[in-house]
């Protein structure tokens, strides 16, 4: 059913468990791919750049965000790519996302910065909105 599948991680709980279930739906559909990105908002890239400042370990950093992810699909056995993605998170991954043609974007319901989610709308909720698939949001 789906073949082409968004899965939007940032590290949190909430991502790991959205995970899960994009790479049970992956093994349910013959010759579905997995799409792993991860938006580096600018306000984020900028700490990321004066905490280290080496432009590897800074890439380093961003893919240990999504190694657990790699992990758990390689051991399914599922194929997938990585991409980083840079800007706000919501808007980011909904233009990834429309632009790309997914069938289904997975999206865990809470990220690492909560306070954000309260002041701002959670991403979730952006994504859900503007996405022009469906949105699966993994509690």
């Amino acid at each position: 059913m789906y073949k082409k599948i968004l899965l939007a991680t940032d590290g949190s709980d909430h991502a790991k468990r959205a995970a899960e279930n994009a790479i049970h739906i992956t093994t349910c559909s013959e010759g579905a791919e997995i799409t792993i990105v991860y938006a580096v908002a600018p306000d984020k890239a900028k700490s990321d750049v004066l905490a280290n400042w080496n432009a590897s370990e800074i890439n380093d950093v961003r893919r240990e965000r999504v190694s657990d992810v790699e992990n758990k699909a390689r051991e399914a056995g599922v194929k997938y790519e990585v991409k980083i993605l840079h800007g706000e998170p919501g808007p980011t991954i909904v233009d990834y996302a429309n632009k790309n043609t997914f069938d289904i974007v997975v999206i865990g319901s809470r990220g690492l910065n909560g306070l954000q989610e309260l002041v701002l709308g959670s991403v979730s909720h952006k994504v859900a909105k503007r996405a022009n698939c469906p949105v699966l949001i993994v509690k």
